[in-house]
């Protein structure tokens, strides 16, 4: 049985950074052309250049999004650019669309493809064409059970990989392929603009009766008929694991810092403890207790256990219990003084919670805080990216990320 790969999304440089330091196997991003994500800070090639060589010193992969549905004037360029992706070293190109298949294997045959959930691959046959194309991997659709997973990896061709999401945002269309914002708003879904008009509160209204409106289904805080919760399996790893998918793939590549590293962190922990012995494994709470603390809807198992319906559905609200108020650039052994970026507002004498790679999360109180930008001493960090300094009671390391509780539950 093969380790499986944890696949983490990297919106930026940072982020991949951050993903790599925190565990993950492999990064996917977005290059300036042709993916999935218009609004995230896409990677320029001397960016994916360095994110390479940051991924390649470390043993991990980096992948990048080739993933959405090219019309005519999309293809113009596509030939020199996925070239350009092939030389420079990327790991494999996730593509959704026949035309970009047809052009890797004519421009780069030797260049991994990776099939997009995009594609809707729903069954073993599927998965045997595009392998037989010359596609290495394919990301499932979102809408599979386990029973349906296990029969797909059971007549799996040889040395053909499986892919499934297992932690983030889900949609409420069929792998993503949506037409409703773009019909409402003109921006389309499949081009990375999105605009999310599935978690709108809706009603209906009769011809006849304008302004008069009836709830579709209703509960104490609204209607909500499309508003998926975010999908979350930490608690099925050997069910994951046994079902034969490969990579575990984690959405985001528009989330924080803060969220790409504890999602990261807590599947990292969970698979490795799997490995370390099968037979005696057992969940921890204290890797929900990281999935809780980042910006999250309500958390679901999505369709892998058969269950579906309403109970996927809820308001569209975000729970956000913590803040990500700061990271650590450098800390002096001999004074017990950190320096900090500033996330989000904090004050001196302030109890945070520290989120680090490799240890549990543990608490360090902030005083004595100091403006770097402005040389004076200050009671608190109010400016976005201020650099402070702050004595801390504990040893401190560098990319630590300091958290603290917040106020406001809802976003």
């Amino acid at each position: 049985m093969r380790k499986p790969e944890i696949l983490a999304p990297a919106g930026n440089l940072e982020k991949l950074k951050i993903a790599v330091d925190y565990g993950a196997d492999a990064v996917y991003i977005g290059g300036g052309r042709l993916n999935l994500r218009a609004f995230s800070n896409n990677f320029t090639t001397e960016q994916i250049m360095e994110g390479i060589k940051y991924c390649h010193d470390r043993g991990r992969k980096l992948y990048v999004t080739l993933n959405v549905f090219p019309r005519n004037h999309d293809l113009e360029g596509a030939e020199s650019y996925i070239r350009e992706l092939y030389e420079i070293g990327v790991d494999a190109v996730i593509v959704a669309d026949p035309s970009l298949v047809a052009i890797c294997k004519e421009v780069a045959p030797e260049l991994e493809i990776h099939l997009s959930t995009q594609a809707n691959t729903v069954n073993w046959r599927a998965v045997k064409f595009w392998y037989e194309l010359g596609v290495k991997r394919i990301v499932l659709a979102r809408e599979l059970t386990f029973k349906e997973i296990k029969t797909i990896t059971s007549y799996m061709p040889n040395g053909c990989d499986i892919e499934a999401f297992v932690h983030g945002s889900m949609c409420v269309a069929y792998s993503g392929r949506c037409l409703i914002s773009n019909y409402m708003l003109g921006r389309d879904a499949n081009k990375g603009i999105c605009g999310n008009v599935c978690r709108y509160k809706y009603y209906l209204v009769e011809e006849t009766r304008p302004n008069e409106y009836y709830p579709v289904v209703e509960d104490d805080n609204g209607t909500y008929i499309m508003n998926s919760k975010d999908l979350c399996m930490i608690k099925h790893i050997p069910e994951l694991i046994e079902s034969g998918i490969y990579s575990f793939k984690i959405e985001g590549r528009m989330k924080s810092e803060f969220y790409v590293a504890s999602v990261v962190k807590a599947y990292r922990e969970a698979v490795d403890s799997y490995f370390k012995n099968p037979y005696e494994y057992e969940f921890k709470d204290e890797w929900m207790d990281i999935l809780t603390k980042i910006s999250h809807r309500k958390y679901h198992t999505g369709f892998y256990l058969g269950i579906n319906g309403e109970e996927n559905y809820d308001e569209s609200s975000y729970l956000r219990d913590y803040d990500l108020v700061g990271m650590v650039k450098e800390y002096d052994e001999e004074t017990g003084v950190a320096t900090i970026l500033q996330k989000n507002r904090v004050f001196e004498n302030d109890e945070v919670e520290v989120l680090r790679a490799e240890d549990p999360y543990f608490k360090v109180t902030l005083t004595d805080m100091f403006d770097v930008d402005k040389n004076v001493k200050t009671d608190v960090a109010n400016r976005a990216h201020m650099v402070f300094k702050a004595k801390v009671n504990k040893p401190l390391k560098k990319n630590d990320m300091l958290v603290k509780a917040s106020k406001k539950l809802t976003l």
